[in-house]
């Protein structure tokens, strides 16, 4: 097992990472340097308890999506590929692979949780908890919506925000997918909105349409970790000629313009 861990500056100075109380953030660095090689934690309840943190510091780290929690007692640090890099003739793989198995990967590298195979690899889990793994009486079973903590519908805006990506982008995503609606999920839990969406999708439709960035016009970039610089990322002057620059190759000169090119 590699001993030396890292924290990514993109995390730990992010707005929602330092108005945090300081008990939830150093709670943050311990379970850091306790997880195993790919960000897994068996046992973050007493660890809280034993670097002096209280229930409250970790449902926060919760809340605030900075770690994912099983309700078989299993944690896993949500940015862990962002913040470290272990070679990989270094790592040693988890234990916890049924949970991990409920993860999927995003183009960050953030871990989020993948609906589908969590409804589908459910029983595995349920006999193979953290606590048996200790030795000790299953906890519990994990429940078939992790995000919501529900079995029913959420009726988010699944549909309408990839219909607008679709037509500001031209292509033609689908509302189903369960990595789509996981990740408009996540960002919703966080307190994002249809219009943040919308805003997001139009700015960096501008940006990226028609060049080399284009390819990146797609969910699992425009929705993942880096929605909210995104969302509050300022247009720059060469930005905002964007449009002006399409019409001029197209032989579309502004009327404020005419006769002056």
């Amino acid at each position: 097992m590699a001993q030396r861990r890292m924290f990514s500056k993109e995390i730990t100075t992010s707005d929602t990472f330092v108005d945090m109380p300081m008990s939830s953030q150093l709670l943050y660095f311990h379970l850091g340097m306790e997880a195993d090689d790919e960000g897994f934690i068996g046992n973050a309840k007493m660890l809280s308890r034993a670097y002096g943190a209280n229930s409250d510091d970790l449902a926060l780290l919760k809340a605030k999506g900075f770690i994912i929690m099983f309700e078989n007692g299993v944690s896993v640090v949500k940015d862990w590929n962002l913040n470290n890099k272990i070679r990989k003739d270094r790592i040693k793989p988890t234990i916890y692979r049924s949970e991990k198995s409920l993860l999927n990967v995003d183009i960050d590298g953030t871990y989020f949780i993948d609906n589908q195979m969590a409804t589908i690899s459910q029983p595995d889990v349920n006999q193979m908890s953290a606590q048996d793994r200790l030795g000790k009486d299953r906890l519990g079973k994990v429940s078939k919506d992790i995000l919501s903590g529900s079995d029913e519908p959420d009726h988010l805006p699944y549909k309408e925000i990839v219909d607008y990506l679709n037509e500001k982008t031209g292509s033609k995503y689908r509302s189903s997918g369960s990595k789509t609606k996981s990740l408009i999920k996540a960002r919703i839990n966080e307190g994002f909105n249809l219009d943040d969406f919308k805003t997001v999708i139009e700015k960096k439709a501008k940006e990226w349409s028609e060049t080399t960035m284009e390819k990146y016009l797609r969910p699992e970039t425009l929705f993942g970790t880096k929605f909210e610089g995104y969302l509050n990322e300022k247009q720059s002057a060469n930005q905002k000629q964007i449009g002006y620059g399409k019409q001029k190759h197209q032989g579309i000169v502004p009327k404020f313009l005419q006769g002056k090119v």
